[in-house]
């Protein structure tokens, strides 16, 4: 798949934290929880951000959809959302084909086709593929799979080389920039590169293949000049509701499964390490950004 010209939404400089998430993937008990954590936070709509695949496997894509706008958080096109607002005839999420994950996402993808109104397809055809903003003095850009590719699979395994050629390539669309939160993996976690920052928030609509049901997402909140603390964050929702609801609509059975055991499909897309710490219970993590600290917290 080609990048375009990208188009970008500046939200300018943020006064507090931000809560970033990826995927809700038609999963309406997801996206509820999502937004009830950010009430909870104290998040407002304009400090909360999604890295886009508004819709995807799960049963509820129209009224999941409906949710996001109603919201009204910035969200960054998808590949998903690209490809429904252009009328496409696949999901291109960078599966191999024929492989299992392409085969199934034909179908979720027709399911998605019938559900989503003329206008929400519009909406989607209208997402900036970057978004950004500052916080803590430091220039983030939010995006979905690569500056290169808006599809392409970037893991905590990735080379550190090719996450920092994505970062100089979306700086180079614009002003400074000190890090990428993205999403489309599905697998959250935060690379201090060069003193440069990739994040991936992990997405709230698929568990993170670690054999647990629950779900991801990123709080970024600004300490003092310089200094931004990362979190990633596990989220908890009604899991069983979503998967009863996938299996009425006759969606795969595979999919409403990894809801229920956090373990995925069979997926040819993930690198060595990402298949081996299949089924390994994530830990929370905590990166100061801008210091030499870590901490993980189960």
């Amino acid at each position: 798949m080609s990048e375009r010209e990208p188009s970008v939404h500046d939200l300018g400089g943020l006064d507090g934290a931000v809560l970033v998430f990826g995927g809700p993937y038609s999963n309406l008990e997801a996206a509820q929880a999502i937004r009830a954590e950010a009430a909870r936070l104290g998040i407002p709509p304009a400090r909360t951000i999604c890295t886009g695949d508004t819709v995807a496997y799960c049963a509820d894509p129209g009224a999941t959809v409906a949710l996001i706008r109603d919201w009204g958080i910035p969200v960054v096109l998808g590949n998903v959302e690209e490809q429904l607002g252009a009328g496409a005839a696949d999901c291109a999420c960078g599966f191999t084909p024929g492989s299992a994950c392409a085969e199934l996402s034909a179908q979720w993808y027709a399911h998605a086709e019938r559900e989503i109104t003329a206008d929400d397809r519009r909406w989607m055809a209208g997402l900036p593929r970057r978004i950004r903003f500052t916080l803590g003095g430091r220039r983030l850009a939010a995006i979905h799979g690569g500056a290169s590719r808006i599809n392409r699979w970037v893991f905590a395994s990735t080379p550190a080389a090719e996450k920092l050629d994505e970062i100089a390539l979306a700086a180079a669309e614009g002003a400074r920039l000190d890090g990428i939160i993205a999403g489309h993996c599905g697998l959250p976690f935060a690379d201090v590169v060069a003193g440069q920052l990739w994040c991936n928030a992990g997405t709230v609509g698929m568990p993170a293949n670690d054999g647990t049901p629950r779900v991801w997402y990123a709080l970024l909140t600004p300490e003092r000049p310089g200094v931004i603390a990362i979190e990633l964050r596990a989220l908890t929702y009604d899991f069983e509701r979503t998967a009863q609801k996938m299996r009425r609509a006759g969606l795969a059975e595979a999919y409403a499964r990894a809801l229920e055991t956090g373990l995925w499909p069979p997926v040819d897309i993930l690198p060595p390490a990402e298949q081996a710490a299949a089924g390994r219970r994530l830990a929370a993590v905590r990166v100061r950004w801008g210091l030499a600290e870590r901490s993980a917290a189960a």
